[in-house]
């Protein structure tokens, strides 16, 4: 069963967040969990792919 997510909390944001904030903390986990810089951490590429995901939603205003 798949539980909702908080994608605010993933990226670490406030629900009034502007869409540069969003951005700026989506780049900040994408380089920190990248799986080029952590190559065989299968944590980091599960936080990277969430910070995605997230991120996908949140800077889309069709979402």
């Amino acid at each position: 069963m798949a539980t909702k997510r908080d994608y605010y909390e993933v990226l670490g944001v406030e629900k009034s967040a502007s869409k540069e904030d969003i951005k700026k903390a989506y780049r900040k986990l994408a380089i920190k969990y990248h799986p080029d810089r952590n190559a065989g951490n299968p944590e980091a590429e599960e936080k990277f792919k969430e910070a995605t995901e997230a991120y996908e939603v949140l800077g889309d205003d069709k979402k």
